[in-house]
């Protein structure tokens, strides 16, 4: 017994396996809709393990059961598969081979967990049923749609997923109740002006200047519209306009992304951008048009499932080695597609490698310590066994 979080061990020959299967899978990644040859993986290695796993699921993704001697309530565990447009530049002996393609948000980590976590719970069933999900596309935002809408999550009780966090040494899981990531919403504004020469502005209607003064205005909406008590994020992420340096620009394109956590808040900032986009428009005699694309509701862990999650991650790494969310955590995450039919818990599984900085996900250099995969799988099959056990009558 320990005072510090600890790191389980897995049976003879695992760790080092999944490892192989984590590294094969980083030196090819796909993306969203595009995992092909993971889904294949995948899907041998589970046949190994005498499952009969489903192919094809939402285009790529595979689905398993794993199903226990006696009837019981069914608990879902959820990896997403997909990698990321970039370039990687981690120097890692097993780096991408897929050029302008890698793993730099772990999702080959996830997916190697699951993958042990089967193992674990194939080599011995709880007294229930365990559906395993590994899932495309969750960088689109939609890929557990997708799996939700072809019926996947029907008779699920309970629902479970990671995250690997390098602000977390390996042995630390964090479980929080309540909201754990905020809502997305992409913003498209198109800005139309009167495109002339550059050395005549008063001829035309600069749809670069009017796309600029848009920006500007759409950082006040969070900080003079909202209650500050409100975690809330306005981001323009892209601007276009303009075909040449003495050509005053006829158009203007922008696109960001709004993160909130309430409802009431997500539809004050959506109708505040557009008026600040149409009357900023109009008071420079051009035109804005603004559309919103499909996003993720928040993930809010529910309080009981997170109760559970918390008992399983305690008996895995020790009561020293789980800790609660500081701040909410502003980045999206589909997995609130599966929160919409069952509740359920979304954790963050630390992975930070010792001596080394925490590099963010989404960077090209971000790379994590393999030890959380152990810690990963027997989280998995611990949150199965105590949320079955917890849904029986």
């Amino acid at each position: 017994m320990t005072d510090g979080p600890r790191i389980p061990t897995l049976p003879d020959g695992l760790f080092d396996h999944l490892v192989a299967v984590r590294r094969d899978i980083h030196e090819h990644p796909e993306l969203s809709f595009q995992e092909h040859r993971t889904g294949e993986l995948i899907a041998v290695e589970l046949e190994k393990l005498g499952l009969t796993p489903e192919r094809g699921v939402a285009g790529t993704g595979v689905v398993a059961d794993i199903v226990g001697s006696t009837e019981g309530p069914t608990v879902a565990l959820r990896a997403d598969l997909d990698a990321l447009p970039m370039t990687e530049a981690t120097g890692l002996p097993f780096a991408s081979k897929n050029p302008g393609v890698t793993h730099s948000c772990a999702h080959d980590g996830h997916t190697t967990i699951l993958l042990g976590a089967a193992t674990l719970l194939a080599a011995n069933p709880p007294a229930g049923r365990v559906r395993l999900l590994f899932q495309p596309a969750e960088e689109r935002g939609n890929g557990a749609k997708h799996v939700c809408d072809a019926g996947h999550l029907a008779g699920v009780g309970a629902v479970f997923g990671i995250h690997m966090d390098p602000r977390w040494a390996p042995g630390e899981i964090v479980v929080q109740p309540g909201p754990v990531n905020a809502s997305t919403t992409t913003i498209r504004i198109f800005v139309t002006g009167r495109g002339s020469h550059g050395a005549r502005p008063h001829l035309g209607v600069d749809a670069l200047l009017v796309g600029a003064r848009i920006v500007e205005g759409l950082q006040s909406i969070v900080s003079r519209e909202v209650h500050p008590g409100q975690p809330a994020v306005v981001t323009v992420g892209t601007f276009e306009s303009g075909t040449g340096h003495n050509v005053l620009a006829g158009e203007a394109k922008l696109a960001g992304t709004v993160r909130c956590f309430d409802e009431g808040v997500r539809r004050t900032i959506l109708d505040a951008i557009v008026r600040v986009a149409e009357t900023t428009a109009a008071a420079h005699r051009a035109a804005a048009r603004v559309e919103f694309g499909e996003g993720c509701a928040p993930v809010i862990n529910d309080p009981d499932m997170a109760a559970v999650g918390a008992r399983a991650a305690a008996s895995v790494v020790g009561a020293a080695g789980v800790h609660g969310l500081p701040e909410p955590n502003m980045g999206g995450e589909d997995f609130s597609f599966y929160l919409e039919h069952a509740p359920g818990c979304y954790v963050r599984l630390g992975g930070r490698i010792p001596g080394r900085d925490a590099i963010p996900a989404h960077n090209p250099a971000f790379d994590w310590d393999e030890r959380a995969i152990a810690v990963g799988a027997r989280w998995f099959e611990a949150v199965a066994r105590e949320a079955i056990a917890a849904l029986r009558p």
